[in-house]
């Protein structure tokens, strides 16, 4: 998909939402645990009660990798469901991969050529080397691992190195790299204060926003400093939209939480 495509598709649906598919079987619904992949059947009826109001889902592989070869295959059957029936949904495996060049380059083939997911999150810790083979993939997104959501992230992301904080630093340096006009970046909300500093630094990238929800961000203070002219923020939510329900109308309970977001979204984009 082309940055371009995500634009027009988030001012179609007047929403920046990202829905995070973490699914864990102990918080599924009881009656999909009958079906014969609750994983894949938990995420299918979400996906479509709330694809309308979301331009992205992202599935966290740990969530699957947990399950073993049946995990890994409900998310082969998810993201094939997602580029079938919605192609024009932008698709984001958070896998965190990064490591020396050839093997980021198997980590790309696989999510990127084999899987077909739109982005993947890559943390910067290796440098250069390790980044790039992502960025060689055309319409692809490295989604880069800048300031985090966790309550640790600034042991180390928040360092003093020279004038610049460690993220600033991961941030400045990757838009030197071979294909930097392909990479995102996560930025946590729940460091709002962090984002007018962000956007001098990247003032056109997306930014994938984790931490609204359950984690305690708040969309308005994220989208005070870090809307861009194309929008440049996707805001996920995985827990907060996901199990909203917990009963047959669970995926009718998880659009009633994306449409809450939504609304929110279409009424700051309506106010730019």
């Amino acid at each position: 998909m082309t940055k371009q495509a995500l634009i027009a598709q988030i001012q179609q649906k007047k929403s920046f939402l990202c829905i995070g598919l973490d699914v864990d079987l102990d918080k599924i619904p009881p009656h999909l645990l009958e079906t014969t992949d609750p994983i894949f059947e938990f995420n299918k009826q979400i996906i479509d009660a709330t694809h309308e109001l979301a331009v992205a889902y992202k599935p966290n592989t740990a969530f699957y990798e947990a399950y073993g070869l049946d995990g890994w295959r409900s998310l082969e059957k998810t993201i094939d469901y997602l580029n079938e029936k919605y192609p024009e949904i932008f698709t984001i495996a958070d896998a965190k991969r990064g490591d020396i060049g050839n093997t980021s380059t198997r980590y790309a083939k696989a999510f990127f050529e084999n899987m077909n997911f739109d982005a993947l999150t890559v943390a910067p810790y290796m440098g250069q080397d390790s980044v790039e083979p992502f960025l060689a993939f055309s319409d692809k997104f490295t989604i880069l691992l800048a300031l985090t959501s966790n309550k640790g992230s600034l042991d180390f992301q928040g360092l003093q190195t020279d004038n610049l904080r460690v993220f600033e630093k991961v941030l400045q340096k990757s838009l030197t790299w071979k294909g930097s006009e392909q990479l995102m970046y996560v930025i946590g909300a729940t460091k709002p204060e962090y984002f007018k500093e962000i956007r001098k630094i990247i003032p056109n990238h997306f930014l994938l926003v984790p931490g609204i929800g359950a984690q305690g961000g708040n969309l308005e203070a994220v989208c005070e400093y870090g809307l861009n002219n194309d929008i440049g923020l996707l805001i996920n939510s995985s827990r907060g939209i996901i199990y909203a329900g917990n009963g047959l109308d669970f995926a009718q309970k998880a659009k009633q939480k994306a449409l809450e977001l939504q609304r929110q979204m279409k009424r700051i984009l309506n106010n730019q």
